[in-house]
């Protein structure tokens, strides 16, 4: 049987700002990808966060991000390999004490927005963070996109990975992420959502641009939690998989 996880980004709430549904969101994906406080996210909402995770029996992983609270990890910053290994080390230990703290393991580490970006083309940054979430804990899953540098990263350090897929989100013909500033880069009609995720699990492809096909691997599915209408979008993907006889589970489950 086919089998695809759903993954959302979640906890990226900190003091007075509440950003996402993560109550709802929590009860219909498989994996959550909780914010370390740098990009967005603080102590509290990291906790109760993982809280939430636990209740749902939600596999947790960290989402470690560039130090940008005011753009929201999403702008590119100069920073060296050492620097990026040195800060994505700091925000998984700084999860995976909270976890234990509720009896929990971290399942992933999968970097956010423009270090995502990054180092899915930049080797030195993702051999970074490849050995940032070995020297933590060799067993966590890497998850990038499908076909990028970040998995080729993780792959040479011995770890297992996860291909990462975007229903939600255009791509471009090199099989990249369209640029969110670009028009139509994101999209927002549910059924065509769905349309899309059950062709990248069944047929290993999308369509791109400018119309042609690019292979990939689904192993998850990415739904961001900041995007107005998330939860909806997740329980009409999550019904519509397993309409299609997609099964939904954790990439961590066998």
């Amino acid at each position: 049987m086919l089998r695809v996880d759903l993954n959302c980004d979640m906890g990226e709430s900190f003091g007075a700002y509440t950003i996402g549904d993560d109550e709802r969101l929590m009860r219909a994906v498989t994996s959550a990808n909780v914010a370390c406080g740098f990009h967005a996210g603080d102590p509290s909402v990291m906790h109760r966060t993982v809280r939430l995770a636990r209740r749902a029996n939600v596999a947790v992983g960290a989402h470690p991000g560039f130090p940008d609270l005011v753009g929201f990890g999403r702008r590119d910053l100069r920073v060296t390999p050492q620097e990026v290994e040195d800060f994505v080390i700091y925000q998984i230990g700084a999860l995976a004490a909270i976890a234990a703290s509720e009896g929990l393991r971290l399942q992933h580490v999968k970097a956010h927005g423009a270090l995502y970006n990054m180092a899915g083309k930049d080797r030195d940054l993702a051999g970074a963070i490849a050995r940032a979430v070995r020297s933590v804990d060799a067993s966590l899953i890497v998850v990038g996109l499908s076909g990028s540098e970040m998995l080729t990263g993780a792959r040479a350090e011995g770890l297992r990975v996860a291909s990462e897929v975007f229903a939600d989100r255009a791509y471009d013909p090199d099989g990249s992420l369209t640029a969110r500033r670009t028009p139509g880069s994101v999209i927002h009609d549910p059924t065509r959502v769905v349309e899309r995720a059950i062709r990248m699990v069944r047929d290993r492809a999308v369509v791109t641009t400018d119309g042609s096909t690019v292979p990939l691997v689904a192993d998850t599915i990415c739904v961001h939690g900041d995007t107005p209408g998330a939860a909806d979008l997740v329980e009409r993907l999550r019904a519509g998989l397993e309409r299609a006889g997609i099964a939904v589970k954790p990439i961590g489950q066998s």
